[in-house]
């Protein structure tokens, strides 16, 4: 190991979390891909593969591909700029890929996202406490001391 300390530590431990954090690769930025068609044209790509995914479920390249030929999506020239797109899409949000495992193969699955995600004021907020179920006060104050 690069930061091999002999007796551990917390120098031993800082050295094998920076070399961990170090070797990581770099996730690609979605946001940057060009969809190598003018924007209005990849928007309405996009919205014609969005609808498709929508109706039709998650699914995965090859079967998005028939069912964009399907559809006659005009502008998508080939199943490799379908790709490109469909990232461009999940860089956008408007799409997400799920990996499904089965056996010792993976499958890949595009989807949508909702909608209207919840925010997460709306998860973590309870629902308001109504004035039945607040604890009664009036025993606290009958209490003397002595």
């Amino acid at each position: 190991m690069l930061f091999h300390v002999g007796g551990g530590g917390v120098a031993a431990a800082a050295g094998r979390m920076l070399v961990r954090y170090f070797s990581r690769k770099r996730s690609p930025d979605l946001r940057r891909i060009s969809p190598k068609v003018p924007r209005e044209e990849a928007k309405t790509i996009s919205k014609g593969l969005y609808d498709i995914l929508k109706d039709h479920g998650p699914l995965t390249v090859s079967n998005t591909w028939d069912y964009a030929k399907e559809a006659g999506i005009g502008g998508m020239n080939s199943k490799t700029h379908m790709k490109i797109l469909l990232k461009w899409m999940t860089g956008r949000k408007m799409v997400k890929l799920s990996c499904t495992h089965i056996g010792s193969a993976k499958k890949f699955h595009y989807s949508i996202l909702p909608e209207e995600p919840l925010s997460a004021e709306q998860i973590s907020s309870p629902s308001p406490v109504s004035e039945s179920t607040k604890p009664s006060t009036q025993g606290k104050r009958g209490k003397r001391l002595g």
